[in-house]
């Protein structure tokens, strides 16, 4: 009977299972480093996976059509060359990009400020209160609940008027509706003008909520030093116009403080979308290296098929002189030894991978780990089944050999 009959390769593979499941305990035990490896493998890449798939989510929440830009110091040249007062933005440039960058539909600028807020006898040290423009709720997507939002006269007259959250008002034990309530914030006495409704903790996220505090950015500069630090948040009309808004943004920016051609940028302008790239881009090299670090231990299953696939050869030495000895070719007792250890190999990798989706389940389960989304992805199964079927070629190659090469007459007289 020869390799390319398919009645060959069927009775190899019952001939196989009926070897390892007359040991089935020793071909558990053998089998137990390519399920510990395939099981440890493809948890680590379903935790990865969970935490890429809730970061990007994160990313994408800002939408893939805002722009940040923010100062930025050359990363080679000499701090003094280039101090944070010519490098810091400046409240012309905001009014310089809102009027002549067309594909930027709407733009804020964010900054914060620690300071003391209190309500009654209560006193919040160190709270952070932002100081923004009315276009931040649409740069921001923050709708208003309750009150009203900002408006133009709010930052041209530096009203003292705030916009709090409810994680805020909870904090400060304002009343249901704070809505016409007043605070002090740093010592300054602030209407309550409106409720932001809260959203989780962005970026990376932690899981909590935090108290946030908003007041007109006007009013905000004035509380601070001449030299106070601010990014800027832009909406472009969309995202296909990016980077037109990019190089607007740059040309406005270089312009206004007089850099030429040769002059790096002391600022930065970034789009989500770039972030987004480039997270996916080192979320790829940490999957793969944390992969292949936990891979070791396939290779030592793999050698510890191969110590087992030798005993084997050594104990059924005479049954292999007697299959020669009625006709039974090399190449068909190769096959048969190294369909053995693939098999075992697969048997091995589907174990694993019904232990490594277990894992993943209780990844996914653990709470405030931000990892729900943990999952063994396609590409993880055929890997672990390839790879085991690798291992199973790779390390069973050696014993299948030399049971190939036994003389007939030798293996016969073997006891």
């Amino acid at each position: 009977m020869t390799l390319l009959n398919p009645i060959f390769w069927v009775q190899a593979i019952a001939l196989a299972i009926s070897q390892i499941w007359a040991n089935k305990l020793r071909s558990m035990l053998t089998a137990l480093g390519i399920i510990v490896g395939v099981a440890s493998v493809t948890a680590v890449i379903a935790a990865l996976s969970g935490l890429k798939s809730r970061v990007l989510s994160e990313f994408e929440s800002f939408g893939a059509n805002r722009l940040l830009v923010f100062p930025d110091r050359p990363s080679d040249a000499p701090r003094n060359l280039y101090p944070w007062e010519e490098i810091r933005l400046k409240e012309a440039e905001l009014v310089e990009l809102r009027d002549n960058c067309p594909s930027i539909r709407t733009l804020t600028p964010i900054t914060e400020l620690g300071t003391s807020v209190q309500y009654g006898p209560l006193l919040l040290d160190g709270a952070t209160v932002t100081g923004i423009w009315p276009a931040w709720h649409e740069a921001e997507n923050r709708a208003v609940i309750s009150g009203r939002p900002f408006n133009g006269i709010d930052d041209r007259q530096a009203r003292q008027v705030c916009l709090v959250n409810e994680e805020a008002a909870i904090e400060l034990r304002l009343p249901r509706d704070p809505v016409g309530e007043h605070i002090l914030i740093g010592g300054r006495r602030f209407l309550v003008v409106g409720v932001v409704e809260t959203i989780e903790q962005r970026m990376f996220g932690l899981g909590a909520s935090s108290a946030e505090i908003f007041i007109p950015f006007s009013l905000a500069a004035q509380l601070q030093d001449r030299n106070f630090f601010f990014r800027i948040v832009a909406m472009v009309e969309s995202p296909d116009v990016a980077e037109e808004a990019e190089s607007e943004v740059r040309f406005v920016l270089r312009r206004m403080r007089g850099l030429r051609g040769g002059e790096p940028d002391t600022f930065a302008v970034a789009a989500i979308d770039q972030f987004i790239e480039q997270f996916k881009a080192l979320a790829a090299g940490i999957t793969a290296v944390a992969g292949g670090i936990v891979g070791v231990s396939l290779l030592v299953g793999g050698i510890g098929i191969m110590n087992i696939m030798l005993v084997a050869v050594s104990e059924r030495t005479r049954e292999i002189g007697l299959r020669k000895a009625v006709g039974a070719t090399p190449a068909a007792i190769l096959s048969q030894f190294l369909l053995e250890a693939v098999t075992l190999c697969l048997f091995g990798g589907m174990l694993g991978l019904l232990l490594g989706q277990g894992l993943a389940f209780v990844i996914g389960s653990i709470p405030n780990a931000g990892l729900e989304e943990a999952s063994i992805p396609g590409w993880a199964v055929a890997m672990s089944f390839g790879f085991s079927a690798a291992v199973g070629v790779l390390f069973g190659m050696f014993p299948a050999i030399k049971a190939s090469r036994l003389d007939p007459i030798e293996a016969l007289r073997h006891e």
